[in-house]
């Protein structure tokens, strides 16, 4: 099984859980203690300008990125040059860093939906969870790539 960061997780046919029905979703973190994960096909109901505290800057879409810690945003992106402090994941992906850099580059037209996604929530397994998942075939696993991961049309 190759399981890793950077990886794409595909649900399958068979997969049980309607939460994750046709989704495609982004490794940013596996190891010993479990694995983290963000849904990047499905866009949340509502923009970020619709959300109080952003509500000067432009209609960025937001993600529905899983069904753990909603109460908090998450980003990727492909600019550390621009926001700094984030963790690589694979070739120009990076997790978080200073999301306030990357919140005035957006409301100044500098970062777009190609560059940058923001989810509300993420997708976790604790140790052992993912794999045992995929062992029953809830889950196929494919390469990532930057124009796969920020692609905004449907995949599914």
């Amino acid at each position: 099984m190759d399981i890793g960061a950077g990886k794409i997780l595909i649900s399958s046919s068979s997969m049980d859980d309607p939460a994750f029905r046709s989704s495609v979703l982004f490794i940013t973190e596996h190891n010993d203690t479990g694995a983290m994960a963000f849904v990047i096909n499905q866009v949340f109901e509502r923009p970020l300008n619709q959300l109080t505290e952003f509500i000067s800057s432009p209609p960025f879409p937001l993600y529905s990125g899983g069904p753990v810690d909603k109460e908090h945003l998450f980003f990727i992106h492909r600019c550390p040059d621009l926001v700094p402090g984030g963790t690589h994941i694979i070739d120009d992906i990076y997790l978080g860093g200073d999301f306030k850099k990357a919140i005035a580059y957006i409301n100044q037209g500098i970062l777009n939906g190609s560059m940058m996604k923001i989810f509300i929530g993420y997708s976790g397994w604790d140790a052992g969870e993912l794999e045992a998942e995929i062992e029953e075939g809830s889950w196929e696993i494919a390469h990532a790539d930057a124009a796969m991961v920020f692609n905004t049309d449907a995949m599914i």
